[in-house]
Parts: structure tokens; C-alpha cells; sequence
């Protein structure tokens, strides 16, 4: 074959660096976003973090220097930290021994309730007046069950052998309030070299120190397993024929036949009758079994959100966190530098770059998901009214129509995303389901289905629970055409237990 020459036009998609960076960015979760940032901020000389005092100041930069900072109010959650308390030391004959306490951050935590959101006259993103509610005001100080535990011991006059006893069972314990080892285990670990005397006299020392705390609130806290905790709390209880049942059944080791509602084996080995065992299982089941779970930290209740869901005369509009937004800019006296030195050399251009892109990038992730979010309250609208119960069904497509994306880009921005609203904060991927047929002709989405699944089984009468038949049935009396099989899938999502282990009476 002869060799020739052709013109051919043609064209084809190419992920610059820049674009590539853009959508990474747009996939991080906050938490990933900020590492990413604090990272480039140590390699990279171009680019610093912008501390402004005048907020408008922001909006006079140059576009190099232009800050992040969206056009809201800065609403700021303050954190507090507790020094560690002074070491406590147990004189014995022989032998000192030393139990010193942790120290403790304590954070703040968002709790929205529905009854505290108002109305606001601005715009989603114009600031408020002085009296304007944020919902990042609404946050509550959470403590540490070890440092809540130490502030009812500031209060007793003890000796100083007794206080560093209390302050040894009090680090011993576990996040959900356990003991897990007895005052003879604490004692070997404690006076390991001690002779058998004194590690007699400690484990004397610190059995009077676990029951002082074991009479601290919350109740049940120092307890060695669940059956012992379960038993502080009945023994605060006034006493009567169910408290002491209960009791019998906690220290019996009767609590796995308790959990499998095997009544027979129960009346012939604890000699009562069906009503009166279950009555004292009521009574258990009233029991907190983790007593210091309220005053664990959560990894979803520390979630930051991204977007903030307002009310405003208009309608619910999507406010950025501010919380959130990073204040970045480039270095403006190192960019003046490489324009000025002509003979600079490839690495330092790449990185000053490096530095622009990332500016705009991270400015253009966070407007998308502003305009993304927008989108979403604006067709949930119902939601932020009235719950869970009128979510409205909803697909990817339709918010990557109307904003001209792609379902990928909507699909990245909604992944680890998350906004605050009057029902609590919730993934932007939340305000996606699937549509379920009704009776008029028009669909409901799955979320609003699983809300109906929760509250009937939230009525029900406890001693004839509803099946999941009879709940699909309820279900078609309100309008909502669903399968047997779909409603015990949203009730395995919801955590629900079947009927047979709801029933209570």
C-alpha cells in the first residue's frame, strides 16, 4: 500500500489536571476536605489561609486573593476543655500507688427541634438581623461521664486515701459505664509489687470506693456486667412484689430466657405466674443498660453540616455553614515575586497553579452544592413542614436536568454531604427514594412509607402487635399500595423487630 497523507477531524473528551482536581474535591467529605486543605497548606508556599477581622473586607480582595467566605453570618460554636484533674495519691506502708485522671474535651453538639425554627426575612444567603435564629445556636454541651462523675465526688468530704480510691474506679470504668474488673483485679494492677496484706487493705479500699460510685448518678453506672447494672437501677426503685421479681430474674441469670420470652421455663424455675414475669420484664425493659451511652459522643452525632435548611417568608431556602468554608487565598506578595523573576523555574510556576485552581476549585465545590441543595429543598418543600411522613418521591435525574449536570456530579455532591433541618441533620442523599402507586393515581415516596411504618408501629397495642400483613393492610387504608415483602424490607431498614418479639403484654 502506497503511503499517504490525510486531514481527519475529530473530537474526543481530555481531563485536564485542573478538571480532574475539581472533581476529587467535589467527592470529599468535609472532614476529607479538610485534611486535603491543611496538607496543601504545608507543601505548597503559594497558599495561605485568609484571617480577616472585617467580614466585608473578604469582598474587597483582588481575584487571586479572593476568599472563600460565603455571604452569610458567622455563627460561632464554641468548644471548651477541661485540664486534667490533680494526680491523687493512696499512701500504703510499703507502697505508693497513683491514679491520675484523663483530661477531656467537651464539644458542642447540634440538636434542632422543630418548635425552634422561625421565619427570617432575609435571603439564603443575606445575614440577619441581631434577634435571628441560627440553627447553630442550638447546640448543648455534652460532658464526659468520667468528669461528671468526678464533680459529684468535688462535692463529699472524703480522706485522701478514700478520693484517690473513687478517682482509680472512676478512670476504670468504660465508655458505656462499666466496671469491667473487680477492686481485687484494680488492686494487682494498681500495687503490683505489693505484699499480699496490702493488696488486701486496696481491694478494701476500692470496694468501698466502687459502691460510693455505684451510688453517683446516672444509675446503674459502675456496674461489672449487665445483670449488675441492671440491679443498681431496680435497687433505687421503691420496693414491691414486680422490683424484687425483676431482681430475681437480674441476679438469677435468668436474663437470656427473659430475652427469648420462654415464660414456661421461667414460672417453673422462679415459681411465678405468666402476668407477674411479664410486668417485671416491663419493668426491665424501663432499664437503661448503658448508662453512660448519654454522655458518649457519637460519631453520627458529631457530624458538622454542610448546609443549613432556613425559613424565610419566601419558603425553606439552603444556606451554607458557614462553619464549614474555608478561607483560602493566594499569596499575593509571593505571586508579585514570580512575576517579577522571569528566570523562576518550573516547579515554583507549577505550584503557584497549583495554588489558583485550588482556590477556584474549592469555591466552585461549594457553590454546587449550595445550588444542589437549593434545588432539593425547593422540591421537598412539604418536608421541612411536615416531616419525614410528606417527603415526596425524587431521583438524581431530575435535580441533574434542571441544574444541566450529570447524574455523577449530583450523585458526588449528595455522598457525605449533609444538611441540618428541623428533623435533625440528614445526608442530601436522605431527600432521594423511590416512588410507591396510591390510590388517587400519584406516588408517595419510600421515605414517607418507612415514616408511616414507624409511627403505626409506634401505636400499636403492644400486646397484639401488627404483623407486617396488617401493616401493608393499614397502609392501603391510607392510600399507600404496598407489598407484604416491601413493608418488612423498611422494617428490617427501620430496626424493627418482628411481631412476635414486639409483643409485650
Amino acid at each position: 500500500m502506497k503511503p499517504s497523507l490525510n486531514l481527519r477531524l475529530s473530537q474526543h473528551l481530555a481531563l485536564t489536571p485542573q478538571l480532574q482536581q475539581s472533581i476529587r474535591l467535589l467527592q470529599l467529605s468535609t472532614l476529607e476536605l479538610t485534611q486535603e486543605i491543611e496538607g496543601l497548606l504545608e507543601s505548597n508556599p503559594f497558599l495561605e489561609p485568609e484571617e480577616t477581622e472585617d467580614p466585608s473586607a473578604a469582598a474587597t480582595t483582588s481575584e487571586p486573593q479572593a476568599a472563600l467566605t460565603p455571604d452569610v453570618p458567622q455563627v460561632a460554636t464554641e468548644g471548651h476543655e477541661t485540664a486534667a484533674e490533680p494526680t491523687a495519691e493512696l499512701q500504703l506502708e510499703t507502697q505508693d500507688w497513683t491514679a491520675s485522671s484523663g483530661e477531656t474535651d467537651h464539644g458542642a453538639d447540634i440538636d434542632a427541634d422543630a418548635d425552634s425554627w422561625v421565619s427570617s426575612g432575609q435571603s439564603a444567603g443575606g445575614s440577619g438581623d441581631d434577634d435571628e435564629f441560627s440553627a447553630l445556636d442550638v447546640a448543648s454541651e455534652q460532658i464526659d461521664l468520667r468528669d461528671h462523675l468526678r464533680a459529684q465526688l468535688a462535692g463529699l468530704a472524703l480522706s485522701a486515701t478514700d478520693r484517690a480510691a473513687a478517682e482509680a474506679i472512676i478512670d476504670s470504668l468504660d465508655d458505656d459505664g462499666y466496671l469491667p474488673d473487680t477492686p481485687l483485679e484494680l488492686a494487682l494492677a494498681l500495687a503490683p509489687a505489693a505484699d499480699a496484706e496490702q493488696i488486701e487493705d486496696l481491694s478494701d479500699a476500692l470496694t468501698t470506693a466502687m459502691r460510693l460510685i455505684q451510688s453517683f448518678d446516672p444509675a446503674g453506672v459502675a456496674g461489672h456486667d449487665l445483670a449488675d447494672c441492671l440491679c443498681l437501677q431496680l435497687l433505687r426503685q421503691p420496693r414491691c412484689a414486680v422490683r424484687e421479681l425483676a431482681l430475681q430474674i437480674c441476679r438469677g441469670g435468668h436474663l437470656d430466657m427473659l430475652a427469648r420470652r420462654d415464660w414456661r421455663k421461667l414460672e417453673r424455675q422462679l415459681e411465678a405466674d405468666e402476668n407477674a414475669l411479664r410486668q417485671a420484664q416491663q419493668r426491665i425493659a424501663q432499664l437503661d443498660p448503658h448508662p453512660g451511652g448519654a454522655f458518649r459522643r457519637d460519631a453520627a452525632q458529631a457530624v458538622t453540616p454542610d448546609v443549613i435548611a432556613r425559613k424565610t417568608p419566601q419558603g425553606w431556602t439552603a444556606q451554607l455553614n458557614p462553619e464549614v468554608m474555608p478561607k483560602l487565598r493566594v499569596n499575593q506578595i509571593y505571586a508579585d515575586a514570580m512575576r517579577r523573576a522571569r528566570d523562576s523555574g518550573g516547579a515554583m510556576q507549577g505550584q503557584l497553579q497549583e495554588a489558583r485552581w485550588f482556590v477556584k476549585n474549592v469555591q466552585q465545590r461549594f457553590e454546587t452544592i449550595q445550588r444542589v441543595s437549593q434545588t432539593i429543598v425547593e422540591r421537598q418543600q412539604r418536608f421541612f413542614d411536615f416531616g419525614p411522613v410528606a417527603m415526596r418521591p425524587m431521583v438524581l435525574r431530575e435535580i441533574a436536568d434542571e441544574l444541566g449536570l450529570h447524574e455523577s456530579t449530583i450523585s458526588r455532591v449528595t455522598t457525605q454531604k449533609f444538611m441540618l433541618t428541623p428533623f435533625g441533620t440528614v445526608e442530601l442523599k436522605y431527600f432521594f427514594g423511590s416512588g410507591l402507586s396510591t390510590e388517587a393515581g400519584g406516588n408517595t415516596s419510600s421515605t414517607a412509607v418507612r415514616e408511616l411504618i414507624r409511627r403505626l408501629v409506634a401505636e400499636e397495642n403492644s400486646a397484639k402487635p401488627l404483623s407486617d400483613s396488617e401493616l401493608a393492610e393499614r397502609l392501603t387504608q391510607q392510600g399507600v399500595q404496598v407489598a407484604r415483602r416491601t413493608v418488612a424490607k423498611y422494617r428490617e431498614a427501620l430496626r424493627i423487630a418482628p411481631a412476635n418479639l414486639r409483643k409485650t403484654g
